[in-house]
């Protein structure tokens, strides 16, 4: 079996759900083109425990963990089936890496799973099971998770981090006009750079180095998905970034494909 991409996305606000903008055609695209994978295995910021749980849920519940949106966001249903089987083998995975993971039969899908997993596979019939994010995670800590779990990409899962490249929740909730704060872009672009060059050590050590990164991250859940990803994707020279602008203002959409490619690269024949 050909060894499954990995995926950092940028879910931002839930509103994503409908509003695409510049990153949800895509994520459609991606899903349209990468192979097709028995699961998708999603590490989502807003499934912190306190310890690593996988769920083995048969059939998750579409949770809409959040408030104040549109109605039309809580009408949406995402009925894609779980794998316990295949979530059960991410618990032995874990355990055999040192990680004392447990099983948990009951966790529905958050929004940071869903919304962008509904862009990837719009018919809901690829199955998806959720990885917790460790309440006491830190950055070294995040990227040994994802290096971890990387055993699972040769049997069909396709590992998703999804956070947010930027997230000032404060900054959000007060934007006004949209207008592109130039911290957000400075900040994506430095962690642009060091992802493209998989440059590891650095992007780990980037709430800590890149400019404006506690403005962009007051809290670090939503920037251990990307560490994750890239400890998932250790080893891969390989990495096509897709570029989602900032909306409201503060929050960058950019996301990561690493292992695949949806697009030639520069100068590639044809």
């Amino acid at each position: 079996m050909q060894r499954t991409p990995v995926l950092f996305v940028s879910h931002g606000a839930p509103t994503f759900a409908l509003e695409p903008g510049r990153l949800g055609p895509q994520l459609v695209a991606a899903g349209a083109t990468l192979p097709r994978p028995k699961a998708v295995l999603v590490v989502s910021p807003h499934w912190i425990t306190r310890g690593v749980q996988v769920a083995t849920t048969a059939a998750p519940a579409t949770v809409h963990d959040f408030g104040g949106f549109d109605r039309a966001l809580y009408r949406i249903q995402y009925p894609a089936p779980g794998h316990p089987e295949l979530a059960a083998r991410a618990v032995e995975v874990l355990r055999a890496a040192g990680w004392p993971a447990e099983a948990d039969p009951q966790q529905g899908l958050d929004h940071g799973a869903w919304v962008p997993v509904r862009f990837l596979y719009p018919d809901a019939d690829v199955p998806v099971f959720q990885v917790s994010l460790p309440a006491t995670l830190d950055a070294q800590q995040a990227y040994a998770l994802g290096r971890a779990l990387a055993p699972l990409r040769d049997e069909g899962v396709l590992i998703v981090g999804s956070g947010s490249m930027t997230h000032n929740l404060y900054e959000f909730r007060m934007a006004g006009d949209g207008h592109e704060a130039a911290y957000a872009r400075e900040f994506a672009d430095w962690v642009r750079e060091a992802v493209e060059a998989r440059d590891d050590h650095r992007l780990v050590d980037a709430l800590e180095s890149a400019p404006h990164a506690q403005r962009a991250h007051p809290t670090a859940e939503h920037f251990l998905p990307l560490l994750v990803a890239a400890g998932a994707a250790a080893g891969e020279s390989e990495v096509e970034t897709l570029e989602g602008g900032i909306t409201y203002g503060v929050l960058s959409m950019d996301s990561y494909l690493f292992g695949a490619r949806l697009t030639a690269p520069a100068g590639a024949l044809h």
